[in-house]
């Protein structure tokens, strides 16, 4: 008979209670600890903290300007960083989250206010895959821009500038996405395939069939990109029954 895998609810005013509850194995419902501080959380190349933000709680992750400085002079990368779960591990399943992005003040030109999840992360987050919007190109007057309104790309060896040379539309699609806005982003994972759903849509926006870390485990992050400034809520892994 297969066992049921209760779902394992990350609320982000509780962020301490990341590492305890998905550390509890999978057929245990986890009791979450209340806590009042962004612990839980290691950030990389960011600013992390604890808001209330369009009346939700949520987690504020910023890019630093030295990581933003760092990306203007290659432009290569996307910059930023990511806030890494501690203690999380994940393999294949369903992560749903709510994001909100926008560039922040100062920003570098090509911010867009790039927002998404990175998984599979190793403890030293040396490489990692990730998928992301960019919330300024989605009512953007350009159909170019459009088309580059979600990405998925790998740390550090196939950012979005090689995908996008090598294989033009094959790893970014269009959706529809208002800056500062709150955005539904549901991201299922199966060995070397994802595939992304934006808002509650039954159809993915983005299918990968071929993540380049291939078929792997590890934890969780929250990314962001270069200038920009995130909003969190609502984090919820759910890992694959199989």
């Amino acid at each position: 008979m297969k066992s049921s895998v209760p779902r394992i609810r990350l609320q982000f005013r509780m962020i301490a209670a990341f590492t305890a509850a998905l550390l509890v194995p999978a057929a245990v419902a986890a009791t979450p600890a209340s806590l009042d501080h962004c612990k839980g959380l290691q950030p990389h190349n960011v600013t992390v903290d604890c808001v209330l933000y369009r009346g939700r709680k949520a987690v504020r992750v910023r890019s630093l300007p030295s990581a933003d400085a760092a990306y203007d002079a290659q432009k290569s990368g996307t910059g930023g960083g990511i806030a890494l779960l501690t203690g999380s591990s994940f393999h294949n399943g369903t992560i749903d989250v709510d994001v909100a992005g926008m560039p922040q003040a100062h920003a570098p030109a090509l911010a867009r206010g790039f927002v998404g999840i990175a998984f599979r992360v190793p403890p030293e987050a040396s490489r990692y895959d990730y998928v992301y919007i960019r919330p300024t190109n989605g009512r953007a007057d350009d159909q170019e821009r459009r088309n580059h309104s979600t990405q998925y790309a790998s740390f550090p060896d196939y950012e979005w500038l090689k995908l996008r040379t090598e294989s033009p539309g094959k790893y970014e699609s269009y959706t529809d996405l208002v800056p500062g806005e709150w955005t539904h982003l549901k991201i299922e994972v199966n060995g070397v395939r994802m595939r992304l759903y934006v808002n509650g849509a039954s159809q993915p926006t983005l299918l990968v069939n071929d993540l380049r870390l291939g078929d792997c485990t590890g934890a969780v992050a929250l990314w962001i990109g270069v200038g920009t400034e995130a909003y969190f809520a609502d984090l919820q892994l759910k890992p694959s029954e199989r």
